[in-house]
């Protein structure tokens, strides 16, 4: 029997076709629950399902998403996520089958781009997403978490409540969104249902989510949502602060937050998740050498639309460029594309850079360059010189990040 592939209808086909995906995190079906508040931020028909003899075997997902692209234009979107066909049905065709219905689907939505966190990088590329960031995760001992002389803290740190949090947070996020590529616009429901959320299922162990805020005479500059770990030893607590997010609108609220996260008592180290690579903290300290950095790919793009996507953000030259574009799986992408001015459009002009959709995927939020790939057998320079032309048009002032795993 042929394998149908079709939106949900209800919160129990939602259920089970998210279901195919949680199996492999040894979690649980998800609960109704879980689909009331899942439903108030995602669209029900935007979750494809896997129907083999009447049963879901598999499902995919994209929520409707505005994403912050270089220049700071928030840029329609749609934010894949869990994808997942049951070991039953591997090998079938089937996850190809559902990425060719979202794919068709966010180009009929107008949606220039599409992205994703992976957890099995080496699926996606051979459907045009490309890794455009990379996270820096840390664990700060305690004993080695001084930070350089001269960083100073001022202000003061409280907690918040969720009601409080929800008022105070989400303008300091929109600051630094609006500067940031790859973070995407959160409204009141997202608040509510998961930043501000804490189900237990979600906290792995750890202890519930606590909220603070950091203010400068009043004003609120940055907060923090983190866990502690809950550990214990021969002599007591040996707890990790685990943070969740931190957020600074202002550099002192960035030293300020993060003193108060590593001095926190009965604790023995601090670790982050999700951290852009340019994150100040680590040059803060002074030996960051024993904060054990660890780099993990980001987010993942698709330009979905190449002209509109090109199109839709800044560059800090005017220089034209000229790629002849490899699209196979999004043909209407396919041939060549020329850039001049912040406008996309189609040319028959000779090509400068020859690539294939992915890895323009992984430049576009400046994560990358041309050089990088070119370095790396991954794109094919037409013309000498182009690459460093290329990358003098894309060059991008801060590194892309999204601090949420969707």
């Amino acid at each position: 029997m042929q394998i149908e592939i079709r939106p949900c209808g209800d919160a129990v086909e939602l259920r089970e076709a998210v279901g195919a995906i949680t199996d492999y995190f040894a979690r649980e079906k998800p609960t109704e629950e879980w689909a009331e508040r899942w439903l108030k931020n995602f669209e029900l028909e935007r979750m494809l399902a896997a129907i083999d003899d009447g049963k879901i075997v598999g499902g995919a997902g994209a929520f409707s998403f505005k994403t912050t692209v270089p220049g700071g234009a928030s840029v329609p979107c749609a934010g894949v996520t869990v994808v997942g066909v049951k070991p039953t049905h591997r090998r079938r065709g089937i996850l190809r089958a559902m990425m060719r219905i979202q794919l068709d689907d966010a180009h009929e939505r107008g949606e220039p781009l599409a992205t994703l966190y992976a957890s099995e990088e080496t699926i996606y590329g051979r459907y045009g997403y490309g890794l455009a960031s990379l996270n820096l995760n840390v664990e700060i001992p305690k004993a080695y978490n001084e930070f350089r002389p001269g960083a100073g803290v001022v202000g003061s740190v409280r907690f918040v409540e969720p009601d409080e949090a929800a008022v105070l947070f989400p303008p300091i996020y929109d600051a630094v969104r609006a500067a940031t590529p790859g973070m995407f616009e959160r409204d009141a429901t997202w608040w509510e249902t998961r930043p501000l959320n804490d189900p237990p299922e979600a906290r792995f162990g750890g202890g519930p989510k606590h909220l603070v805020v950091h203010e400068v005479d009043g004003a609120p500059l940055g907060y923090a949502i983190y866990r502690l770990g809950g550990e214990w030893g021969d002599f007591g607590p040996e707890s990790a602060v685990r943070a969740i997010e931190v957020i600074a609108a202002a550099p002192e609220s960035t030293v300020s937050l993060w003193r108060f996260l590593l001095d926190i008592d009965w604790t023995k180290a601090a670790t982050t998740f999700l951290m852009p690579v340019d994150h100040p903290l680590f040059l803060l300290l002074a030996r960051p050498n024993h904060a054990r950095p660890r780099l993990t790919d980001g987010i993942w793009v698709r330009l979905v639309d190449v002209g509109a996507a090109l199109s839709a953000r800044e560059y800090p030259s005017a220089d034209p460029v000229v790629f002849d574009v490899r699209d196979e799986f999004c043909p209407w992408n396919e041939g060549r594309w020329k850039l001049e001015g912040g406008e996309a459009s189609r040319t028959e002009g000779e090509a400068d850079i020859a690539l294939d959709v992915a890895e323009l995927g992984s430049v576009y939020l400046g994560g990358f360059t041309f050089r990088d790939l070119l370095r790396a057998g991954r794109i094919e320079e037409l013309r000498e010189g182009a690459v460093y032309g290329a990358d003098s048009i894309f060059r991008g002032e801060v590194a892309p990040w999204c601090p949420e795993i969707f």
